[in-house]
């Protein structure tokens, strides 16, 4: 998934009003934001694929630090961990966003993902497998966690209205490209753009949470 990740992030604003929202769409994206970092170092591998499932070119070949079951529980635990002078209760959340990618992910992805590393059992119940099935429950988690995040954290300025909405488009936009657009060139790319994407609208958020309801 990649929308419906931040879908669940911005469905958690009410239940972390003293929190920027920049942290958690880090949490919700924390193991997609590492990932890059393990492809250019050769620790994870990942192939361009074409027809590999029907949404996404992408082949995920070995990625057990990252995207098994138990790598997410250690990554979920290390993030609630580094969270705590937010309040045990916002760490616990905090956590839990970051476990939910692997949760989104195994709806999404076909048998790839292990549940421990070195494991032989896969795990993947296969939506990318119709696109029509993948946008309609993406599009629509994010529609929900839209709604939740506007109602628990109304703009107070222009800044808050515009930048939101500026976030909004622009991760439709990629989300529209990843879906519909060419498979990218190179392992190299997918990596790059990856980081770069996920800093880009975590620092964007962080903004954006400045100029609406709540402030960190």
């Amino acid at each position: 998934m990649f929308i419906g990740h931040a879908a669940v992030a911005l469905a958690a604003k009410p239940l972390l009003p003293r929190v920027n929202l920049a942290l958690p769409l880090a949490a919700a994206f924390w193991v997609d934001m590492v990932w890059p970092v393990l492809l250019l170092v050769g620790v994870e591998q990942v192939k361009i694929d074409p027809g590999n499932t029907a949404f996404t070119p992408l082949d995920f070949i070995h990625y057990p630090w990252t995207h098994s079951l138990a790598a997410a529980v250690v990554w979920s635990f290390l993030f609630g961990f580094c969270c705590l002078s937010f309040g045990r209760r916002a760490a616990v959340i905090l956590g839990l966003l970051v476990l939910s990618h692997w949760v989104l992910d195994a709806l999404s992805h076909r048998p790839d993902l292990p549940l421990w590393p070195g494991g032989g059992t896969m795990v993947g119940l296969g939506l990318w497998n119709s696109v029509p099935a993948t946008l309609a429950v993406e599009l629509t988690l994010f529609a929900i966690g839209i709604a939740i995040y506007v109602r628990s954290a109304p703009a107070r300025d222009r800044t808050g209205f515009l930048a939101f909405w500026g976030l909004i488009a622009f991760l439709l936009v990629s989300y529209a490209g990843a879906a519909f657009g060419p498979p990218p060139p190179n392992v190299q790319t997918i990596a790059i753009a990856g980081l770069a994407g996920g800093l880009l609208f975590t620092a964007w958020a962080w903004w954006i949470d400045r100029h609406r309801g709540s402030r960190w």
